[in-house]
């Protein structure tokens, strides 16, 4: 067997003799390392090459063998090395003290060379075994950090091209999906810590309400073509169809949940949203009528996000509204159309709403903004 390939013992004791003994039984199936004091058994054992099993004697001068285990089992990088006691005290309390500190195994002086071999060569192989079971326990918790990985990516995916999918129905909305999600992740960072929202808002949540918030409008894949695409402002009956996209989203998300036959949480959140986006805080929303508390905390948040963005995106029977004009049609909303807490939030971050909007708006509303940039600097 090559040198290297070897397993390494690690020999203490203060008797050049003892080392010398030691060293010869070891060589031929071992690579053996000698120290003769407890300091330098410390030095090498944790060194960049450490040793797989330390014979170790009691007795010695400055640190005996019970301080140098102690030692050696306190170091996360030296913990698991086993370690064989070697002495000439033969009392039960000694060899008891010996396993409390930590030791392996205990071995009597005068030393039987083959009770020794056989000794080593099992605290060696159990070692093997450990460390084998160790490194598979290491890569298996890799394995399961890639693949938890892989699952979300999937997950996030997935919950875009759906999303993508209700937005391509109404081309109009354009980046609507993107910047509603991060408007409605600003409005919950900012609410998290407070005594109303803190419960449905800890981290766990918080990721749900992310991932989740692009399918609040995926019920208008089930809106007809005539409502959906017509170029102008709908009729009352019109309206009442469009009306439907709410709970039409949330029964497909929920059939989703039932053909999986698992509950998910960002779905469950998902059709949370879906559901309850167009609730208003007096009670006169829709499709439930429910007021209040009674709203889910997410649907709360959505709602905000999708009528400023409504508000200030260009639609064909509407132009788009000024981010200040909006600001104080929300701020007029507050208690009746919405939480009014969930509007002092967006008043707090009516900026980073204006930064979100330009960093995912739509590209004709970018060279439409331009456009009229330009006109108002002509005439100015």
């Amino acid at each position: 067997m090559d040198l290297q390939e070897k397993p390494t013992v690690l020999v203490v004791d203060d008797s050049a003799d003892v080392l010398t003994l030691l060293g010869t039984l070891l060589k031929d199936m071992y690579r053996v390392r000698l120290a003769m004091d407890g300091d330098k058994a410390l030095h090498i054992a944790q060194s960049a090459h450490r040793p797989d099993l330390i014979l170790l004697d009691v007795m010695m001068p400055g640190k005996d063998g019970y301080e140098v285990c102690q030692l050696l089992k306190r170091d996360p990088v030296t913990a698991d090395i086993p370690i064989i006691f070697i002495t000439a005290q033969t009392q039960a309390q000694d060899e008891t003290r010996g396993f409390e500190v930590g030791g392996a195994d205990y071995i009597a002086k005068p030393i039987c060379p083959a009770t020794l071999l056989a000794r080593v060569r099992t605290h060696l192989q159990n070692k093997a075994a450990a460390d084998f079971l160790k490194d598979q326990n290491v890569y298996l918790e890799r394995e399961v950090v890639r693949r938890a990985r892989e699952l979300a990516m999937a997950q996030d995916a997935t919950i875009l091209a759906m999303g993508t999918l209700a937005e391509t129905r109404d081309p109009e909305t354009g980046l609507h999906i993107r910047r509603t999600q991060h408007f409605v992740n600003a409005l919950a960072e900012h609410l998290r810590h407070h005594p109303r929202f803190a419960h449905a808002l800890d981290p766990h949540h918080l990721d749900m309400l992310f991932k989740s918030a692009p399918l609040h409008d995926i019920g208008k894949v089930g809106i007809p073509d005539r409502v959906l695409l017509k170029p102008g402002r709908l009729d009352e009956d019109e309206m009442a169809i469009m009306r439907t996209h709410s709970a039409l989203g949330a029964d497909a998300i929920a059939r989703a949940e039932a053909l999986l036959g698992t509950p998910l949480a960002f779905l469950a959140t998902a059709r949370e949203i879906a559901l309850g986006h167009h609730e208003k805080w007096d009670g006169s929303g829709y499709p439930q009528g429910l007021s209040g508390e009674d709203i889910p905390v997410s649907a709360r948040l959505m709602a905000v996000a999708d009528v400023y963005d409504a508000l200030t995106t260009r639609r064909v029977y509407k132009p788009a509204m000024s981010h200040e004009q909006a600001r104080q049609m929300l701020l007029a909303g507050s208690g009746t159309h919405f939480d009014p807490d969930v509007i002092a939030a967006f008043e707090a971050l009516h900026p980073l709403f204006m930064t979100i909007a330009a960093q995912f708006a739509d590209t004709d509303q970018v060279l439409l903004n331009q456009a009229q940039h330009r006109v108002q600097a002509t005439v100015g």
